[in-house]
């Protein structure tokens, strides 16, 4: 039987909820909460049952309780000293996306990382979902060809009020990176250059640009074109973004978070070529979500299976944010300078 994981989690906001049930199913020792407001940390204690410390300085918790890893649930501001801080110290870390609110923090983040030989990973919570599964399965198996182009549409009415109101790029900052890492995560390409505009529509509520257009090209000449919007009243499209895959011999489907499905062609004399539609058998999950990306980093510690979103990867989707954002303040296409591949890190 595989020994107890000890860890240490850091923010006990909103999020903490969609971790803290899980670390308990998955058997975890919590030694410890750590959180600027004391009293949060004392309430999620409470509410769960847990057996754990509240605290406000991490330093000291990590001193006190040597554990093999830490949850980083902070604010994304926070994400580059939380987790360096806890790589120094000798310990792994799983942490919310984005991986960092700069690509400067996020190499900052690699680089520990890579010093420590830690494994530090982002949890990218909509790749565990068993409809974007079932796509990503049948586009891997090649049944629609190999692809040539990936679209995806975002378009709510979101009143969401706060901080986001307030932002520069509110859609492309705090949205899009779900879109972009599943465009990785579904076309198996990695981005190599990307033209977008921001702009902020009449009549919107918000301060900042809150839709864009972004064209990205990516590896073996696939082109990803995301339309996205959170000033878009009416007809909206799934959070998870409607999705149009085209391949070499046919087109899949992914709208509405129903199952995905497509056509294929077959060869002929004709215009418009015969099309057999196809409904692909949909994946069997045994978790999603959070609990998903904690159980792929759980199954690292204990036999050294390498996850998702292992900080190396997923600078990559983090990249196309901040790719988007300075093509749109410049004014064109620009290149998106990707890491090294991965180093290797210690169980």
């Amino acid at each position: 039987m595989a020994r107890t994981q000890r860890a240490i989690v850091v923010g006990a906001g909103g999020i903490a909820g969609a971790w803290l049930p899980h670390l308990k199913t998955e058997r975890v020792e919590i030694a410890a909460i750590v959180d600027l407001d004391r009293a949060r940390a004392e309430a999620r204690i409470a509410e769960y049952g847990l057996q754990a410390e509240p605290a406000r300085d991490l330093a000291a918790a990590l001193r006190a309780h040597r554990p093999d890893f830490v949850v980083d649930l902070t604010v994304p501001e926070a994400h580059c000293a939380v987790t360096c801080a806890a790589l120094r110290a000798g310990c792994h870390v799983i942490g919310e996306k984005p991986m960092a609110a700069s690509m400067a923090e996020a190499r900052r983040m690699v680089r520990a990382a890579e010093r420590a030989g830690k494994l530090y990973m982002v949890s990218q919570s909509r790749r565990y979902n068993a409809i974007h599964e079932t796509a990503r399965r049948a586009l891997a198996k090649g049944t629609f060809g190999p692809l040539t182009t990936v679209n995806c549409d975002f378009f709510l009415g979101a009143h969401f009020g706060g901080f986001r109101d307030e932002m520069d790029s509110p859609l492309i900052l705090d949205m899009a990176i779900h879109h972009f890492d599943l465009a990785r995560f579904l076309s198996g390409a990695d981005p190599v250059r990307v033209w977008a505009h921001e702009f902020n529509p009449h009549g919107s509520w918000y301060k900042g640009d809150v839709a864009a257009n972004c064209m990205f090209e990516m590896s073996n000449g696939i082109i990803f074109s995301y339309r996205g919007s959170w000033c878009a009243e009416g007809c909206h499209t799934s959070w998870n973004g409607d999705w149009r895959i085209i391949g070499e011999k046919g087109t899949l489907i992914m709208a509405q978070d129903q199952p995905p499905w497509g056509e294929v062609v077959k060869p002929a004399k004709a215009f418009n070529l015969p099309r057999t539609k196809v409904v692909p058998p949909l994946a069997q999950l045994k978790a999603s979500g959070q609990h998903a990306a904690l159980r792929e980093f759980l199954a690292y510690l204990r036999r050294g299976t390498l996850p998702q979103g292992e900080c190396h990867d997923n600078i990559k989707s983090l990249a196309m944010v901040f790719g988007a954002i300075e093509s749109a303040r410049k004014g064109k296409m620009i290149s998106i300078q990707l890491p090294t591949p991965k180093a290797h890190v210690q169980q």
